[in-house]
């Protein structure tokens, strides 16, 4: 077993790829669940070891639902060109297809794209097999993050490139057709790390933090804590003239990879919530991800959900940690994405001193209640995606879907959950046990193309 913790335990890579049809299944699947679960994963080829665990070659994993079936499973690497070795920098600056493509897969305008936010996006076919780099037809110059957000409401694909050099942030709107309508450029944004983002209905909020662009960091991802780098909240109206009025505002010290959600309340004040890490944290959490002796026990080590409310007439920002457990990969109903969500969804994990284990958490807004699915000893859920239920008429009324990784039985299982009261529905035994991984999305079949599905 290897000595890098993000090549052992659940995230021992698979060495290989496979395809299985006719799954078994406990329980009743519901028959709406008609599409494919696909989720991402760093996943380096046997006998390659990256400086880092986001470095690890991206491997997507589907499986395919219809009608009450698990019809297939299959992984795929996703083949890029630094899949077999090319640089990032060459003699003429970045490439940015030499990409890992190992953080996220999404849908957008029909077309499947696999995402690493220091790259371009790669196209995948409905079943998993890579098309190529895709840059919009020419009209993405610039990096894409792996956590773009489609609005609900109007179907646009809402996505930013952040650099280390300037521009350090340039802001994209893609149609729903999936045509760039527009891109700017976003003043005042420095080279701190930023991973996520969030949309409201009005405003789009980027969020700076400690972590920052650092050459002289060697372990492949250029970026450090840096106390003399602020943290703050970027709040900028949508459209394309919005960036001429962004106004920032202080935080306290803290890094955010993941936002759960941001929303204007009654007030019109910006709430944006996720989970988030101190500096011990992020010292740990880096730690394991690079495999340095002095490291947290999980990948995210001190990460607890923030809630912050700016006043944008005031100027004031109450910021307050309202959760003690440790979690992380929040997820939430999507059609309440930018707007105000009572039900909000994470993994939790164990804490710096290994208490507490791994489960599915459901939190309630408006309750304050927090309830775990537990999935067991030896047990690492996956990403909980929420797919609405047919005829749905409550936020919750739906499925959270996640794979788990059984260390003991060497074995995955895809677990259907009921998003309301977080009772297992179903469960679809894999044929392989699937490496701990990062985020997937659910795509219904109606929105690909599948004429010419194998």
């Amino acid at each position: 077993m290897s000595s890098k913790p993000y090549l052992s335990g659940h995230y021992t890579p698979a060495v290989d790829e496979t395809s299985a049809t006719d799954l078994t299944v406990e329980g009743l699947l519901p028959p709406e669940l008609t599409g494919r679960l696909i989720r991402n994963s760093h996943n380096p080829k046997a006998g390659v070891t990256p400086s880092h665990w986001f470095k690890g070659s991206g491997m997507v994993h589907g499986i395919r639902l219809r009608d009450g079936r698990a019809e297939w499973y299959r992984n795929r690497w996703v083949r890029t060109p630094a899949l077999e070795g090319a640089p990032y920098m060459t003699e003429r600056g970045p490439d940015l297809t030499a990409s890992s493509a190992g953080t996220h897969v999404i849908e957008h305008a029909g077309k499947l794209l696999a995402l690493c936010e220091s790259n371009f996006p790669f196209e995948l076919t409905p079943d998993l097999d890579t098309v190529g780099a895709y840059d919009f037809t020419g009209k993405l110059r610039t990096v894409m993050t792996a956590h773009p957000k489609t609005d609900p409401a109007t179907g646009e694909l809402h996505f930013f490139g952040s650099s280390p050099f300037p521009p350090f942030l340039t802001y994209h709107v893609a149609n729903p057709k999936g045509e760039i309508e527009y891109s700017v450029d976003i003043p005042d944004a420095t080279p701190s790390l930023k991973h996520d983002f969030a949309i409201t209905r009005n405003h789009v909020v980027f969020v700076e933090g400690n972590v920052t662009f650092d050459p002289s960091e060697h372990s492949g991802i250029p970026y450090a804590w840096s106390d003399e780098q602020l943290s703050r909240i970027g709040i900028m109206p949508r459209g394309r003239h919005g960036a001429a009025h962004i106004r920032w505002y202080s935080i306290e010290p803290g890094n955010m990879l993941h936002a759960t959600n941001a929303y204007e309340d009654a007030q019109g004040r910006i709430v944006l919530e996720g989970p988030t890490v101190d500096r011990e944290g992020f010292r740990l959490s880096w730690n394991w991800w690079t495999g340095a002796p002095d490291r947290g026990t999980e990948p995210n080590t001190r990460s607890y959900t923030r809630r912050w409310i700016v006043d944008t007439a005031t100027g004031q920002v109450d910021e307050q940690i309202i959760d003690d457990l440790a979690v992380e990969f929040p997820t939430l109903n999507d059609d309440f994405l930018g707007a105000e969500n009572r039900y909000s969804y994470a993994v939790s994990f164990p804490d710096q001193k290994g208490f507490g284990g791994y489960g599915i958490v459901k939190y309630d807004r408006t309750t304050g209640a927090r309830r775990i699915h537990q999935v067991g000893d030896a047990r690492l859920p996956s990403e909980a995606v929420f797919v609405p239920a047919a005829g749905a008429t409550n936020e919750d009324d739906g499925y959270l879907l996640t794979v788990i990784s059984d260390l003991k039985q060497d074995a995955s299982k895809l677990l259907v959950l009921d998003a309301s009261g977080l009772e297992q529905l179903a469960a679809v035994h894999l044929p392989r046990r699937v490496t701990g991984g990062i985020h997937g999305s659910w795509i219904p079949d109606t929105a690909l193309d599948l004429s010419e599905e194998s």
